[in-house]
């Protein structure tokens, strides 16, 4: 079997299609993989995603080659596939999850109780931003691009005290940095499937070959968690624009979900969770998104 795998050229993206290669063969080692790259939409501005089109523009190239028959499978960081997608194609396998934390990589001589004063972070997200102006409303914020290691560039090139990354990125690219703070779950709530590796086909291949090798690659329980934390952002309507967090953690048929909502300008933020079987999943979801969406969770998330 061949399998013509669809990736960005980004030095992480190549990372992780690597990973799924790996994981492939594992399961299949007579598999042909063929990697094909494509430079996205999103690779090709130097504008804040949130104003250009968002996070899709990351995924709508890849999509194409998918549509047209250039590739067979397109791998994609999970969280930048946005909540809901074309139903001619399918979120078919994920890895298993790195850490899904974000981390502040600080500027020398700076701790993280300088966050107290008015310091200068980049970051390019509205959730981070978000929940930075939650911890402190006088920190500047302002955006970047490009791949890890540029924006790591940009601490100094460009006078800025800190920039927010995800841990995942910088453990699977094995970066280091000598002044770095991770923040907890409480301080700065990961976005969903932040840290997972997906992998998406058309739909129709579900049944074939392919489709029996991503079910033995597949991790279930990342499958699982990354499944119930993109619902969320679904049910809430959620876009590139949104500063929603979701968070879900599985064990012993049970999920632990933690959501965070916040507008824009992160003087208003709403925590919920839930404690579940994963057997009473649908009733569960059901009950949990109706309450976020009574306590208005979509409305802040539009101030």
């Amino acid at each position: 079997m061949k399998i013509r795998i669809a990736t960005r050229r980004s030095p992480l993206a190549m990372l992780q299609t690597h990973e799924v290669i790996e994981r492939v063969r594992l399961f299949n080692p007579e598999c042909v993989c063929e990697v094909i790259q494509i430079e996205s939409e999103g690779d090709l501005t130097n504008e804040p995603l949130h104003t250009v089109g968002g996070k899709g523009l990351f995924v709508s190239k890849l999509e194409s080659a998918l549509k047209n028959g250039l590739a067979d499978m397109a791998v994609h960081s999970l969280k930048d596939v946005p909540a809901v997608v074309d139903s001619q194609f399918n979120i078919a396998a994920t890895l298993p999850r790195e850490d899904a934390r974000d981390v502040l990589l600080l500027k020398n001589g700076l701790t993280i109780d300088d966050l107290s004063k008015n310091l200068k972070i980049a970051t390019s997200g509205p959730r981070r931003k978000a929940q930075l102006l939650a911890m402190n409303s006088e920190l500047t914020i302002v955006p970047i691009r490009g791949n890890i290691q540029t924006r790591i560039n940009k601490i100094d090139s460009e006078n800025l005290d800190g920039l927010i990354v995800a841990k995942a990125a910088l453990n699977r690219l094995q970066i280091s940095h000598p002044n770095t703070y991770l923040f907890s779950e409480e301080q700065m709530l990961s976005a969903a499937a932040q840290g997972a590796i997906g992998i998406e086909v058309n739909a129709i291949d579900l049944k074939s070959e392919m489709g029996d090798l991503l079910q033995l690659l597949n991790d279930e329980l990342t499958y699982q968690a990354t499944e119930i934390e993109r619902e969320i952002v679904a049910s809430l309507e959620g876009n590139c624009l949104s500063p929603i967090s979701a968070l879900c953690k599985i064990e012993n048929h049970s999920a632990n979900l933690k959501v965070r909502v916040s507008n824009q300008a992160g003087t208003k933020v709403y925590n919920e969770a839930i404690k579940f079987k994963l057997e009473n999943k649908i009733d569960a979801m059901r009950g949990f998104i109706e309450k976020l969406i009574r306590n208005g969770a979509k409305k802040i998330i539009q101030l």
